[in-house]
């Protein structure tokens, strides 16, 4: 079936055709992007995104500017990694090699691409064949950028840099073993060393930084790490003029007074932030929508022409394609195939099964306790001997339906392969730790669900502790199972893996949930 896309006459930006009246140094540049794509190559089951329908849109906006005379470049707000098991099972090799074939010309390093070794990282980035860019990652040997920090990009007479960044989070929400050797340097700090080396090297016409730090609006980054609008707002102007990013996976659109638009939704109109001149664009995650930005630039001077969220076959509440549908790239969908086939091979067959439904959605697992967090629980006490468990209601990432589990609905659960660790407390000091955990409120990632201990709060204490139903002794030893990303600082919580009673394993939550699931199976709801 023949492919067709209908685009309004907005986006078919005739503004931006060259006028006999403009000087001849008009130039026009069209920027692509996308972000936070975690493994989400193959569409999902009601037909949305995917790499095969993202590629036939993305030539057919290449096309259309090009035979407009505008430069046009595709770039990437980083986290390629981690969400679906088909990839992550597969070391996200079709998404970086479905990346190349879309014709992306740069990304930056997002946090998630350290959730696999190093080696792992060279290999995907060899995959890529496209520039991988982090100028606030420093080798501690050399002293020198870990990674490509900026590249530059020559299109239609135009000289277009592009620097990359990275959120600092990065160091409490990684695998401490995978960025070992590493440090992670103020964004701020690295663009204010790169940008006038670049500036002063190659003249740029255009200044781009592709970050994953985050867009937090008014800055309001809360426990997260600060993000696009400040490191905006700090620069002196006219440092960069474009902020592509990623990390929060939101579509960045304010209304007319610059605050957050909060009644956008695919197919409407979204206008990107601009803080201190400089434009912050992100778009989503997973592929959902293809972000276009159309640049003029005259001289010195660039002026945004237009912008537009392009919904990626997003199908509203009654199943409809919102917008004109788009068909899969036939050469594409053909060479990603073979790995969705191998992925979900990987996946097939029951690895248990359960009595009843376990509620792993957002508003339950960072509200109140779950029955779903209790069997996590029960699966990573016994997975390092245990006397009670804690995780973060935010790291339960899906629920699991009665009947047969599959070794995906544990994928979809954990997704993120968090290591299995314990903490062997005094009481005494279990106390103190509590005392800090037990206050996350609920709405936050950070709401603790526990499990074989109880404890009430009164006046910001917790007393009245238990462990397995036995009052706390403050002199006796308990060991606490608890995930890897809490232990190192992760949603908030005190870092406890430099303390000597520390030790990690080298089991993922998702492992561990699995062998107890063969192990226990049929679960019942009622005795977890």
């Amino acid at each position: 079936m023949r492919n067709i896309l209908i685009f309004s006459t907005a986006l078919l930006l005739s503004a931006c055709q060259y006028s006999p009246n403009e000087p001849q140094s008009t130039q026009y540049l069209t920027v692509l992007h996308t972000n936070d794509n975690h493994g989400r190559f193959w569409r999902n089951d009601k037909g949305e995104y995917g790499m095969a329908a993202r590629k036939t849109l993305i030539d057919k906006l290449k096309s259309e500017a090009e035979n407009s005379g505008h430069a046009v470049i595709l770039l990437s707000g980083g986290d390629i990694n981690t969400g679906v098991p088909e990839s992550d099972l597969q070391f996200a090799e079709p998404d970086f090699k479905g990346m190349k074939k879309l014709g992306y010309d740069a990304m930056a390093l997002g946090n998630h691409e350290f959730d696999n070794s190093r080696d792992v990282l060279a290999k995907q980035i060899e995959w890529a064949g496209f520039p991988i860019l982090s100028a606030n990652i420093i080798d501690n040997t050399s002293q020198s950028p870990a990674y490509t920090p900026y590249t530059i990009i020559k299109k239609e007479g135009l000289t277009i840099a592009v620097l990359g960044l990275t959120t600092v989070d990065t160091v409490k929400i990684a695998n401490p073993k995978h960025i070992d050797g590493l440090t992670f340097i103020e964004p701020l700090a690295a663009t204010q060393d790169w940008a006038p080396k670049i500036k002063a090297k190659y003249n740029p016409d255009v200044m781009i930084a592709v970050t994953h730090m985050g867009h937090y609006h008014d800055a309001a980054h809360g426990i997260n790490a600060p993000g696009d609008v400040t490191l905006a707002r700090q620069l002196a102007p006219g440092t960069l003029d474009l902020i592509v990013g990623g990390h929060s996976q939101e579509p960045v659109c304010v209304d007319k007074s610059g605050k957050e638009n909060t009644h956008f939704s695919p197919g409407k109109t979204c206008k990107p932030d601009n803080q201190n001149g400089t434009w912050i664009m992100q778009a989503h995650e997973w592929g959902k929508y293809v972000g276009k930005a159309v640049f003029k630039i005259s001289g010195d001077t660039k002026t945004l022409v237009s912008y537009n969220l392009i919904p990626v076959n997003l199908k509203d509440d009654k199943g409809v394609v919102i917008g004109e549908s788009i068909e899969e790239d036939l050469q594409l969908l053909a060479f990603l195939k073979p790995f969705q086939d191998k992925g979900q091979a990987q996946i097939a067959g029951a690895v248990g099964s359960v009595d009843s439904f376990l509620d792993g959605r957002r508003s339950t697992v960072r509200f109140k306790q779950s029955k779903l967090a209790d069997l996590i629980i029960n699966a990573q006490m016994a997975a390092v001997e245990a006397d009670f468990g804690i995780i973060s209601g935010g790291g339960i990432r899906d629920s699991i339906e009665q009947g047969d589990i599959s070794y995906k609905d544990v994928l979809k659960v954990h997704p993120f392969r968090n290591r299995i660790t314990y903490v062997d407390w005094q009481g005494k000091d279990l106390i103190n730790y509590l005392n800090t955990v037990a206050q996350f409120p609920p709405d936050s990632g950070a709401y603790m669900q526990y499990h074989h201990i109880t404890f009430d709060l009164k006046d910001n204490k917790v007393v009245n502790v238990k462990i397995a139903g036995q009052p706390l002794a403050l002199n006796q030893r308990y060991r606490m199972s608890i995930n890897s990303y809490n232990a190192a600082g992760g949603d908030g919580y005190p870092k406890v893996n430099q303390l000597a009673e520390y030790t990690a394993t080298d089991f993922t939550d998702a492992q561990v949930l699995k062998d107890y699931l063969q192990k226990h199976s049929p679960i019942k709801a009622v005795d977890l």
